[in-house]
This record gives C-alpha cells, structure tokens and sequence, in this order.
C-alpha cells in the first residue's frame, strides 16, 4: 500500500490536490450511466461467473456450457485461482459459501474452516517468550479446510464429476499459464518473503525472481497434487499422503501438527443469518467469521436517510465510519468459535441493539474510544468467486491464505502454502477468541447473498481483510440507497477506516485513520476533516476486491460486475 498524500489539520484551509471522478485515475467520458464506472455490466441469460482472474472465470463457465451446475463451476473456479492467484488463495487455506438451491428454495451455509492443533495452547507462546502469534511459519498454521469445503458442496449439491473439475487446472499447471497485471504486483515481493523458506523459492520463483506479467508460471507440483485429490478424493489429503507429508514436515519444523488433527477435521453447515436493510434481506454467514459485522452496521444505518444525503457525501461517509468502529468493537470482544463460546448472535444484529448503537452517534464529531456494546441488554490476501447457472442456482464462494502465500512455509514438494489463519488467535486468558487446541480462529472472509421478495436478488462479495464488512456496506449502500447500478457500485471510490480494535486483542488506536481513494471529493474531505476524522488519501490496494451478479428476475436475465482494482472479469453466456 502506497502513501502518496497525509492530508492534516491545515487541509481544513482549502489547500487539496485536485481529485478525480474515477477511483483510479481522471474522469471516465461515459455517455450514459455513472461518471466513475469503469465499464458496463455483464449481461447474460443462462449462466455467469465472476471473479479476480479471467483464466478462472473462463474455466468456470465452461463448466456451466458443458451441464455443470453453479457449484461444479465454482469448485472448478476455485481451483483454478490457487493456480493462478497462489498468494491469495489455494488448497492450504480455508472457505466459506453461501448456497441458493433452485430445487428447494432455500439457502444453506457452509463453513469449511480449520481448527487449531490439538498440541498447540497458549503456554508454547509463553514458553517462547511470545506474547503474539508469529505471522508466519508453523507456528502461525491451522488446518486447511478448503478441500473439505469442496467435497461437502460436491457431495450435497454437485452434477459432474469431481475429477473433471479439477482437470483445466492440472492441464494449466504443467503448461503455464501467464501471470496478469495485478497478480504480478502482488507476486513481486516473493523473493523477500521466501528468504528462509528453500522449497516456496523452489515452487513459486522462476530462477530466483518472481515472474513478472505476461511472463509463463508453471507448477507442476501443485497439478501432482491435485492430480492425487483427483483419484483419491477428500481422504487423500485428511488422512492419506497429503496429510503424512504435511504432519512430517510440520514435526521436522517445529510445528504441532499430527495425523489425527487432519483425520478429525469437518466442516459444518450453517444456517446464514440476516437482516432486512430497506425490504432487502442481506444474508450473511455466523461467526467465527466477521459477516455480521456488516449487518450490524446496516441497521446502524438503517435509521438515516442515507438517498437524501447523497453518495460520497462528508454526512454519509462520517455515518459509515461511525458505525464500522461501532460494529468492530463487537467484532472484537465476541467473534470467535460458537462452539467454544456462547455468541450473542441474534442481539448483535437485532435492531432494538441497532438503535442503542446508533444513539452512541455524535452526527458532528469523530469518536475516539469506542467500547463494545451491551447485546445482552489489515492485511487480507483472499479470492472471492461468484457463479449463476440457468437454473438460478447461486454460489457466493470465498476462499483464502490470509497474508499473502499465507504462512510463507511451502511443505516440501506439495505446491502449495498453508495458511497463517493460526495468528488470529488471541494469546489472552480472558478472550473469546483465545487460542486454544482444536478451535477455529477469528475469520476475516465473508460471502454474502442479497435477496428480494424471498428470490436471490444479489450475489456478491468484497475480499480483503478487515475491509471486507466495510466493502459489503459501502457496495449495498450504493446500490439500495444510491440506486447505481451493479458495475459501477463497485467501480465507486470508497473508503477504508484503519485503526479499530482487532480479535487477537492487539490494542489500536479507537478513532484510526480514514483511508480514500482519489474518487473521494474535496467536500467530503473537508467535512470530514471537521469531524475530527483523520484522512489519508492511499492509492493501490486495499479497498477489497468486488465481484458480483445482480438476479433480474423480472427480465430472466443475469447482471455481472467486476471490479477494475483486480484483474478479473465477469463472464456469461
């Protein structure tokens, strides 16, 4: 993330760079639709995907024309982008989905995360003399969830043949595929961030330097490996040869990893949960992970008239902000494993609690220490997938490493990085989210689905850590309130607060920084400079990642989005 401008209480005299229309650079000429969007949206009839790399959606629509069905083409997806985006997401990370079936009407919830091991508590890090959990190496691993994940959706809801899905993506890793723009960028560090670790310089460096765009990337380890999953099924990596090979190099590495720590994980169905923002109810997944959050501020929201205020408003955006350092304070203190814990789910998305919440709301003045409520009375590297097939079925699918290429570590020849998912944990006593041996950590990865009149109305989601609740808001807001259209209420320049207190139960600084992007007017700036907001304006990443499909069921037509701050696009047919 590039700083290129700190805007400080002097601004407040006028003194501004000149700002664009657009999010990342001058005005758009567009002849009809908003002046900052990028380009139109996507329409089709049959069936879409959606997603941050145009190789993955290409390999999922295909799946849809040959008769696979929108959880066969999300799998297919998926894997696709562990090839191709492997910083970002693969086999050693976990997922999340959101499901509509068109057969029984009815949303289902799968959360395909991974546990901690069973020989890992906190007394190690005391011990080790750490009072956080290290960001990288085995210490920071849990177990991986994403093929459980893709076994579950197959098993319940899937038509073809597991293999088959996984068949492009083994052919693209011997062959090579070219390395896009965007992914180059987040590649580019790789040779820092391996230097202690042999066999991830072997597997993702092409002579020692990380491959730039439109250079050729092959790996022909991670086509061994899914070529295994292939003819083994799900067993093969829980208690097969995947497994041994990652508990031996855990063991050998001093890690905590043991066979029955892959032989006990399982994923869980969930039922979403949700709320209704202005007749739309916006769905989203239970803890352990943050999509509540989102919900949260929603109803915080709810009681303003966001349409009369206007979008990219200093009034607006001050909302917005207030009510994410409301909703993370709760984040905070009560998301973790419901399995360890007792959640107070419903009261922290009811709205009574939303209108308490809002009365803590100073309309012309920043808070600067915000504590979490009373329900009873930065860094993500994620893919998020969306796929639509003619039947109506609609996945909402995301999947990650957490940092980028996760724990850094690549376990001998597999292909592939755990994730660092285990460093979410708070090492504190009295944390919900402590960690503790064979529990799920705190998760920033979160799909979400929108639906009308109990029809699917909104597939979509925003990838990137703790921008993730923020991103969901900002897009729903600009859509429902600001009535844009599905592309370019993604390509609208949004904001980021930096700066709330987090689940490991690291303290930070409660009022933050507001983060903008160029398509953030001089006014808003001003407004929100005199409501004691610190601003940043921050070029480059983080603002998500947003990829969705807008359900016309009026016109039976599909409406794709992608947006221009990744690589992907949506594609239908």
């Amino acid at each position: 993330m590039h700083k290129f401008e700190i805007f400080v209480a002097a601004s407040l005299m006028g003194v501004f760079l000149p700002v664009s229309h657009g999010w990342s650079g001058g005005p758009y000429d567009r002849p009809y639709g908003a002046p900052h969007q990028s380009r139109s949206s996507v329409i089709s009839t049959h069936g879409m995907v959606a997603t941050s790399h145009p190789l993955a959606a290409s390999v999922g629509l295909d799946v849809l024309k040959q008769g696979g069905n929108a959880i066969d083409a999300a799998i297919a997806t998926n894997a696709m982008l562990g090839l191709v985006e492997p910083m970002s997401c693969g086999i050693g990370g976990d997922l999340f989905a959101i499901y509509w079936d068109a057969k029984t009407e009815k949303l289902y919830g799968l959360n395909a995360s991974g546990r901690s091991p069973y020989a890992l508590n906190r007394d190690v890090f005391k011990q080790q003399g750490l009072t956080q959990i290290p960001l990288e190496g085995p210490l920071s691993w849990s177990v991986p969830g994403c093929v459980d994940g893709w076994f579950e959706l197959h098993d319940r809801f899937g038509k073809q043949k597991f293999a088959d899905l996984l068949r492009p993506s083994i052919q693209y890793a011997r062959e090579g595929f070219p390395v896009t723009e965007i992914i180059a960028g987040y590649w580019s560090k790789a040779d820092q961030a391996f230097i202690d670790y042999a066999d991830s310089k072997a597997t993702f460096l092409i002579d020692g330097r990380p491959p730039v765009e439109g250079q050729i990337f092959r790996n022909p380890n991670l086509a061994d490996t899914y070529e295994q999953i292939a003819r083994g099924g799900r067993a093969t990596f829980y208690r097969g040869s995947i497994a041994r090979r990652i508990v031996d190099f855990s063991q050998g590495h001093d890690g905590f990893f043991s066979m029955k720590d892959f032989a006990d994980h399982r994923s869980t169905w969930v039922d979403p949960v949700s709320t209704n923002y202005r007749g739309y109810q916006v769905w989203e997944l239970p803890p352990n992970g943050q999509g509540i959050a989102a919900l949260e501020m929603l109803n915080i929201l709810e009681g303003y008239d966001l349409a009369k205020m206007g979008a990219g408003s200093p009034e607006y955006l001050h909302l917005l902000i207030e009510a994410k350092k409301l909703a993370f304070a709760d984040r905070a203190k009560f998301f973790s494993d419901p399995e360890f814990n007792l959640l107070p789910v419903k009261q922290l998305i009811s709205k009574p609690y939303s209108d308490r919440q809002r009365a803590r709301i100073n309309l012309q003045q920043a808070a600067s220490d915000v504590e979490a409520g009373d329900p009873i009375l930065q860094h993500g590297d994620t893919v998020y997938l969306t796929v639509v097939d003619q039947d109506r079925n609609c996945c909402s699918l995301i999947q990650s490493n957490y940092y980028g290429f996760g724990s850094k570590v690549t376990p001998g020849n597999l292909g592939f990085t755990p994730q660092n998912r285990g460093a979410l944990f708070a090492l504190a006593d009295d944390h919900f989210n402590r960690l503790e041996p064979h529990k799920r950590p705190f998760h920033t990865i979160i799909p979400a689905m929108v639906t009308k009149d109990d029809r699917p109305w909104l597939c979509f989601g925003v990838m990137g850590g703790d921008m993730q609740p923020q991103g969901h808001v900002q897009v729903l807001c600009n859509m429902i309130d600001f009535q844009m259209n599905v592309q370019a209420a993604g390509d609208a320049a949004r904001i980021r607060h930096v700066g709330s207190q987090q689940p490991t139960g690291v303290p930070m600084d409660a009022s933050g920084v507001v983060n903008i992007e160029s398509g953030v007017s001089n006014e808003a700036i001003r407004g929100l400079l005199s409501r004691g907001h610190k601003i940043e304006r921050v070029a480059g990443g983080g603002y998500g990642g947003y990829q969705a499909i807008r359900i016309d069921g009026l016109n039976g037509t599909l409406h794709g989005a992608t947006e221009s701050r990744k690589d992907g696009v949506a594609v239908g047919y």
